[in-house]
């Protein structure tokens, strides 16, 4: 006589099959890889359930808590943070608008941040990411083309919003989209029109739709390479869009504005008064629109900011102090080997002269540093030491080697 076996009550595999059973009353029994799918569907509902909910007033970080909150990964930089933040937070009342009946409609303030390279616009997006309860991605604007052409549709940038939701339409359309090198798709010629600017105008007349709030209709799974998809439509009027760029050359278009405005003898006073080495202060959307942009897109991105450049000081600040630092992140790489990391003072500021003498920003940083400590990462993990000291004359030594090598490659 067959003896009884022993099954799981879900997906009917034997105790032998399993690691271990869960018995329940009435002999019910679940095994240990159906409870952990279970766990992780309960997860997911919880999820959904707490992301559909209207805001509570109380859960909605305030402008001063969502730059304090920027401060610790981002140096400097208090006027885009102060821009960033309120338009994040009006974004919060804007959602939660839309469960009250008011007469009033309050519009998004779309952003444009400007600023040269290294200076932190993408990294004040990414870092903005952690601290929302909103669906939130980063896009390029350089793989952007005109509609039919080779590169990436417009409505593409819809459909990595949606991917980030999880393809849940209510949620993406109150989502946040940073367009980082927008100035990449300015216009090409002077004259509108004469050619086709497929690449710069024509991506920026499809920008519109978005920005402004319509129905896009979204292939979910990306463009024409599965043309059979069936499309989403998608409601942009409360996303928010914020745009980044470094707009290399714009100062030429700013100081050219500056000098025509200032005539006769207030000539010399005002000029005076202008601070040469950081002409982005000034910036005006009638600068961005001679730079390329198009007056329809100036219009729909009303909150223009700019990026301060870094100086010496804010450079040294960022190499040691925000959370993940570059140094920190190198000492975190050798303690998880229980190697003590160490830094001598004048090796961070012979790093900080050379990102200014490279002309990369904060992103010369790490570039500089991977060139220090490419060596003693190779080599340290093979050896027996308990703390690596990083001196002056090594970390010029290896500068130069990989500076001479470049050459000879040349």
């Amino acid at each position: 006589m067959a003896k009884n076996i022993s099954r799981c009550s879900f997906c009917g595999r034997t105790e032998a099959q399993v690691e271990f059973f869960i018995t329940g009353i009435d002999g019910v029994q679940i095994c240990n890889e159906c409870a952990l799918q279970a766990a992780e569907i309960v997860k997911e509902n919880t999820v959904a359930v707490n992301r559909h909910a209207a805001f509570d007033r109380t859960q909605v970080p305030k402008p001063a808590e969502i730059k304090e909150f920027l401060d610790q990964y981002v140096i400097g930089q208090d006027e885009a943070k102060k821009h960033l933040s309120v338009a994040v937070y009006n974004h919060y009342k804007r959602l939660m608008q839309a469960h009250a009946d008011d007469e009033v409609e309050i519009e998004k303030s779309n952003i444009i941040m400007v600023g040269s390279t290294g200076t932190g616009k993408t990294l004040l997006a990414r870092t903005i990411a952690r601290k929302l309860h909103v669906p939130f991605t980063i896009v390029d604007a350089t793989v952007l083309t005109e509609a039919g052409y080779v590169g990436e549709d417009i409505e593409s940038i819809l459909t990595r919003l949606l991917q980030v939701a999880d393809y849940n339409v209510e949620e993406a359309e109150r989502g946040i989209v940073f367009i980082d090198e927008i100035d990449k798709i300015a216009r090409k010629s002077d004259n509108p029109s004469i050619t086709r600017d497929v690449s710069g105008e024509g991506v920026q007349q499809g920008l519109l739709k978005l920005l402004e709030g319509s129905v896009v209709n979204v292939p979910p799974q990306g463009g024409r390479k599965h043309p059979e998809q069936k499309m989403i439509p998608v409601n942009t009027q409360n996303i928010l869009f914020i745009c980044g760029g470094a707009f290399d050359g714009i100062e030429k278009k700013i100081a050219s504005r500056l000098n025509t405005r200032v005539v006769g003898y207030s000539a010399i006073t005002d000029g005076e008064q202008i601070d040469k080495n950081n002409l982005l202060q000034y910036i005006a959307p009638q600068d961005l629109k001679a730079f390329g942009l198009i007056p329809e897109i100036v219009g729909r991105m009303p909150v223009l900011t700019y990026l301060e450049p870094l100086d010496r000081t804010a450079l040294r600040r960022i190499l040691t102090e925000p959370k993940n630092s570059i140094i920190k992140q190198y000492v975190k790489l050798f303690k998880m080997d229980d190697i003590d990391l160490v830094f001598n003072h004048d090796v961070l500021d012979y790093i900080v002269d050379k990102a200014i003498e490279f002309k990369l920003g904060a992103r010369g940083l790490r570039s500089i540093a991977e060139t220090i400590m490419m060596d003693k990462m190779y080599e340290t993990p093979s050896k027996k030491v308990k703390k690596v000291v990083i001196t002056l004359p090594y970390a010029q030594s290896k500068l130069e080697k990989a500076n001479a090598n470049r050459l000879k490659s040349a």
